[in-house]
């Protein structure tokens, strides 16, 4: 079997190859990745190469396929699964092994990640239960429950504390003060989204950025007033126009402070800004992943002793939160489509991965069967003048308010070019 894949050399050394697969053993499985959807992290693994946590030394010598936010169908199952799991089921991907080793689908793999048209999924995938069964309408909403998991996994990590107990009460402060910092991006989207329809809220939100851009986005998708139906204030400031950022913020606790803050941004100052501005038993936490592996910031630890303020951080959500979203999902309680602004094709990952935060927007969808430039959704009308199948896509989109949905996938899917 014959594979096409984006694999990781080194620092910056990102190659679309052919290269045969072997054959699966018992325990392994056969799978066609349909989508995958690009990650900063994978920017990040593709930037240190060797150096990074996850990805192995002799990469150079041993390649992996990147990608880590993925979906497809199962072709054929080793022995030790074919009970379970049968030839066309579909399948999401829970990439992080959690405790068991820091080896993931994208990072680690030479023959499992999500830039690729077939992977081997190997044993420890199966036997950790990190292959879930997905029956969505559409690909690319399997492929986005990686990406919301780890936001599920993020708010299940926050933790509270009760005087004159040692027992940590986890979750968000129900009905508090929450701020998300740099929260305009693709991962800050799904966030917002997440805690505003989930079962454990806040009172108030309030969603930070610098950009006008991606705050007028986010906040035509996901509105003050669809907010306050589920019971929150939401509220969207650019902070680069308030002249003193710490009162201006502190002015929407009624200068108590907030009981719930998340960075999204690996900034030194925003981390500390974030810090100063927590309320007593406040818990901070740094979703934001940095590059740089000596990133450091301070921490005021006079409000750590006396007014119990903490800090945690998450890198990844786990099997139980990729199953928690795909419901969410199925039952409409979030919309993955919010998050998508561009679509490609296997042969533009390469390039879009290693210069992806030089991309403006949210997540980038790639087919990974077919050769499709790296297109943004609001540039499809005019590409339209010239290719129908840009046309066509403009049409299913602006009948689905300017986003991508199922309809749009199935005929991208029936009608682009084969890679």
């Amino acid at each position: 079997m014959k594979t096409k894949a984006v694999r990781l050399y080194g620092e910056g050394d990102l190659r679309l190859e052919e290269f045969d697969l072997p054959e699966i053993k018992e325990d392994e499985i056969l799978a066609y990745v349909i989508v995958d959807s690009l990650c900063m992290s994978s920017y990040k693994a593709s930037k240190l190469g060797k150096n990074h946590k996850r990805v192995p030394e002799n990469v150079a010598a041993n390649p992996v396929i990147i990608g880590h936010e993925f979906c497809g169908d199962i072709v054929k199952a080793g022995s030790k699964w074919k009970d379970q799991f049968k030839v066309g089921d579909r399948f999401a991907v829970q990439p992080a092994l959690g405790e068991h080793t820091l080896e993931a689908a994208g990072y680690s793999f030479r023959y499992f990640g999500g830039d690729a048209t077939y992977v081997i999924i190997p044993a420890i995938y199966m036997e950790n239960n990190c292959i879930i069964p997905y029956n969505g309408d559409a690909y690319y909403k399997g492929a986005l429950s990686e990406p919301y998991s780890c936001v599920a996994g993020t708010f299940h990590s926050h933790y509270h504390t009760k005087f004159g107990s040692y027992q940590h009460l986890m979750g968000i402060k129900e009905g508090g003060n929450m701020i998300m910092i740099g929260a305009a991006g693709p991962m800050g989207t799904a966030a917002i989204d997440y805690v505003l329809h989930c079962d454990r809220r806040p009172g108030r939100l309030v969603v930070t950025d610098i950009d006008d851009i991606r705050l007028e986005r986010i906040a035509s998708l996901l509105t003050a007033e669809e907010a306050r139906k589920n019971g929150v204030e939401l509220i969207y400031l650019n902070t680069g126009k308030i002249n003193n950022v710490k009162a201006g913020l502190l002015a929407y606790t009624e200068k108590k402070g907030f009981d719930d803050a998340l960075v999204f941004a690996p900034v030194k100052p925003v981390v500390e800004l974030a810090d100063s501005i927590l309320a007593t038993d406040g818990c901070l936490n740094f979703f934001a992943g940095p590059a740089d592996p000596d990133f450091k910031a301070e921490f005021n630890f006079f409000n750590a002793h006396y007014n119990a303020t903490h800090i945690t951080a998450t890198n990844a959500g786990n099997t139980d939160d990729i199953r928690e979203v795909i419901q969410m999902a199925e039952k409409e309680h979030i919309n993955p489509s919010i998050l998508v602004t561009h679509i490609g094709g296997l042969n533009s990952v390469a390039e879009a991965t290693l210069n992806l935060p030089k991309i403006p927007g949210g997540k980038k969808l790639i087919y990974t069967n077919i050769d499709f430039p790296l297109t943004a959704i609001s540039e499809f009308g005019e590409k339209g003048k010239s290719d129908s199948i840009f046309a066509v896509l403009d049409e299913i989109c602006n009948k689905h308010g300017g986003l991508w949905s199922a309809e749009a996938e199935f005929f991208l899917l029936e009608n682009a070019k084969t890679i």
